[in-house]
């Protein structure tokens, strides 16, 4: 396939965001214990992907089913893509260390440093905001500090989370990278093609934007403890 052509696919994106979901579905498949609690932060972490339009052209712009991406900022892949990552940062850590979120600490809620609690929940989506109405940074460096002092804010609130919070990061980076080596393979030229590189560093890790990566860190470092933090749960 040539650059020109695999920067064109429409079914490019979806093929990616199927790519995510089929992890998804193992790391579903593995761990029957969790499944409840995966598939309702992956149907949260859907409404994620109604943010596209603040990415788009900015970041990248994807040719999607019907043209949505390029016509009105939205698109369908953007969902499911959403709603795979969600499960996989929060679940990788409990496949891996065969743990679950199943002990309450309700019963903590009043110790001085769950004051916080809300705060520090509204800390990640209102640092965004702020950062794309009051900064020029592009949105994709807006959402990874936003996602960084959702993490610093979760950490102060629920110390308890440390280690699912740093390893998570750390799983979704490295199976990031390999899901999107891979779909390079399939679709040479698609990121040249695609993504604003002229708006962000240009700088590509054997193909993969370095903001995608920055991306998946911090997301995993932040998202993976949101179930926990919000149910009250420790990750144990």
């Amino acid at each position: 396939m040539s650059p020109a052509a695999a920067g064109e696919s429409v079914y490019a994106y979806l093929l990616f965001s199927l790519g995510l979901f089929g992890v998804w579905l193992l790391l579903y498949l593995v761990r029957p214990d969790v499944r409840r609690e995966m598939f309702w932060v992956s149907f949260g972490t859907m409404f994620l992907g109604l943010t596209e339009p603040f990415f788009v052209p900015e970041y990248w712009t994807p040719p999607t089913l019907w043209d949505l991406a390029r016509r009105t900022g939205f698109d369908l892949e953007s969902l499911l893509f959403s709603f795979g990552v969600g499960g996989i940062v929060f679940s990788a850590y409990h496949v891996l260390f065969g743990r679950s979120p199943s002990e309450s600490m309700a019963h903590e809620r009043s110790h001085p440093r769950h004051r916080y609690h809300v705060v520090a929940l509204l800390s990640a989506p209102t640092l965004f905001v702020l950062l794309l109405e009051l900064s020029r940074l592009n949105p994709i460096y807006s959402a990874a500090i936003a996602m960084v002092g959702g993490f610093l804010a979760t950490l102060y609130c629920r110390p308890d989370l440390w280690l699912k919070m740093i390893v998570s990061g750390v799983l979704f980076l490295l199976l990031y990278f390999v899901v999107f080596a891979l779909f390079n393979v399939t679709f040479p030229g698609y990121v040249a093609a695609i993504w604003n590189l002229k708006a962000v560093s240009g700088i590509l890790v054997w193909g993969v934007p370095l903001e995608e990566l920055m991306f998946a860190f911090t997301f995993g470092l932040y998202w993976s403890s949101m179930y926990e933090h919000v149910a009250w749960r420790r990750a144990t």
